[in-house]
C-alpha cells in the first residue's frame, strides 16, 4: 500500500489508521510531513512510545475518527487508509489535493480489494487493483458506525 503511492519525499501525508505505528513510521521515512488519525487512544500511545524509540519527528499523531480527516491540515498529496470500507469516505476525497493518490482496501473487512485513486478534476479515478486483502473494517462518521467496534471478536 505504502509503495502503491509512490512517495518521491516531499509529501504531506494522511494515514488514517495509526495502530501501532509501524507503517506511520514507513510513511515518516519516505515522505515530508505525516499526520495520522487513530480510533482507539491505547493504539495511539502504543505508536507515539515506538516512533519516540526511533527518532522519528516528522509525524503527528491524533485520536479520532480518520473517516472525517483533518480539514484544518488539508490539502494531503497522499491519503493512505488502513481499514476496510466499500468506498471512500467523502471527507477524505475532499482533503486529497488534485492529482494526489489515495490507497484504500474497498469492501467489508475481511475480503477487500486494496485500490489505488488519483483524484481528477472528475472526482477520485481507480488507477489500478493493488491486491485483495483482508482489513478490520472501517469505523467511524462516514464508514461503519463506531458502535458496531465493540461487537467485534
Amino acid at each position: 500500500m505504502v509503495e502503491a503511492l509512490g512517495l518521491s519525499g516531499q509529501e504531506k501525508v494522511l494515514e488514517v489508521g495509526t495502530g501501532y505505528g509501524y507503517q506511520t513510521a514507513l510513511l515518516a521515512r519516505l515522505a515530508r510531513e505525516v499526520w495520522s488519525i487513530e480510533l482507539w487512544a491505547d493504539m495511539t500511545d502504543a505508536a507515539r512510545l515506538a516512533l519516540i524509540r526511533v527518532g522519528i519527528e516528522n509525524v503527528t499523531l491524533l485520536v479520532g475518527d480518520g473517516t472525517v480527516g483533518l480539514p484544518d491540515q488539508a490539502p494531503f498529496d497522499a491519503i493512505i487508509v488502513a481499514a476496510a470500507f466499500p468506498t471512500v469516505p467523502p471527507p477524505l476525497a475532499d482533503q486529497l489535493a488534485q492529482g494526489g493518490r489515495l490507497v484504500q482496501p474497498i469492501g467489508p473487512g475481511g475480503r477487500d480489494d486494496v485500490r489505488l485513486f488519483q483524484k481528477q478534476h472528475e472526482g477520485l479515478v481507480v488507477v489500478q487493483s493493488v491486491t485483495g486483502a483482508y482489513f478490520v473494517p472501517l469505523y467511524g462518521e462516514h464508514a461503519y458506525p463506531v458502535e458496531q467496534a465493540s461487537e467485534e471478536p
